[in-house]
This record gives structure tokens, sequence and C-alpha cells, in this order.
């Protein structure tokens, strides 16, 4: 019981702060102006952690390569708790406990990219049909257009109707519900136990 309560609360308030450093990432690579409120948002929970850490780790390239690396590691803790709290005693000095847990946190990030975008897509789309001139929209714009274009150049729309949320979405389920669950099931076999 007591186990489920941890596990419930390490995976949702953790989950939480990769999906805003995560969002800070993309905006800002994005170039998507912070002034909306879903921007001030993201910057006021994540503040406390990234401007500290930005004097160790500078941006890369113009990027916020503070933000990513916060989300990795935090990504990184998420699944060392995950482990520590489960019956079994997991070797983390184990270098291929260490290497497991590195890609484990690094397919964190790859998922909660793709439900950040899937999250997009599925706004953008609502909002194009409810409230076209919200102030929302270049912000979900800049983050679903690169990853549109692509799909539009190869289906254009069909009787004026412009699918290619629709496959994208598809492509990320795809992607999370096969590739991902699979990947993270073999990885995660990598934790040694101690005995």
């Amino acid at each position: 019981m007591l186990t489920g309560i941890l596990d419930f609360l390490i995976r949702n308030l953790l989950e939480f702060l990769i999906l805003l450093l995560l969002a800070r990432f993309y905006l800002q690579a994005a170039q998507v102006s912070f002034r909306h409120p879903l921007g001030q948002f993201v910057l006021a929970l994540t503040n406390w952690l990234v401007l500290p850490v930005r004097k160790l780790i500078p941006p890369f390239k113009g990027y916020d390569s503070t933000s990513l690396v916060m989300a990795w590691v935090t990504a990184l803790v998420m699944h060392a708790l995950l482990l520590a709290i489960t019956p079994w005693p997991f070797d983390f000095s184990a270098a291929g406990s260490l290497i497991a847990l590195g890609l484990t946190a690094t397919l964190e990030l790859i998922k909660m990219s793709l439900y950040l975008l899937f999250a997009a897509v599925i706004g953008q789309v609502l909002m194009s049909w409810l409230s076209p001139y919200n102030p929302l929209m270049p912000t979900l714009t800049g983050l679903t257009a690169p990853f549109l274009r692509p799909i539009q150049k190869i289906i254009p729309p069909i009787g004026g109707i412009d699918i290619s949320p629709m496959v994208l979405i598809l492509l990320i389920q795809l992607i999370l519900n096969v590739v991902i669950s699979q990947l993270e099931v073999i990885i995660l076999q990598g934790v040694q136990i101690i005995g």
C-alpha cells in the first residue's frame, strides 16, 4: 500500500517536472515568446532549478541545454527512486545498472517529448476549430509545425481538410505504445540485483 502511494507520488510529481523542463526547452528552441501565460507558468515553475544550474551548464549553440540536462537528471532520479522502493535489492553501483538507468532516463525524455507534442497537436486542432485567433495558437503552431510540415508534403489536404495532425497523432501513438514500451522493458532488465 505504502509502496503504491510512493510510486504514484514520485512518478506523477517528477514526470510533471520533466514535462515543464522539456516544455521550457522546446518553447525556447522553437523561439516561441514566453510572454503568453503558458510560457510564464513554465518559467515560474522551473526557474528555481534552471537558473542556479545555468551557471554550470551554459547554453549550447543557442539552445537551453540546462533545461534539457535537468530534465534528464530528474528522469534519472525518478527511475532510481522507483526502483529503490521496490522489494528487490537492486545494485545501483553496478556498471550495467548505471547504463540501464541512464538509457531509461533518455527514453523517458523521448516519451515525455512525444506526450508534449501529442498535447500540442490536439490543442492546435481544437483551437483551430473553436478559437483560431487565440493568443495560444502561435505557440502551438511553433511547436507542431516542424513535425506537421513533412507530413503535409507527403499527404496534401483531402477535400480541403488537412489530415496531417491525425497522421502525426497516429505515429506518436505507434511509437509510444509499441517502440518505447518494448524498449523500456528491455533496458530495465539491465538493472542488476544484489546477490
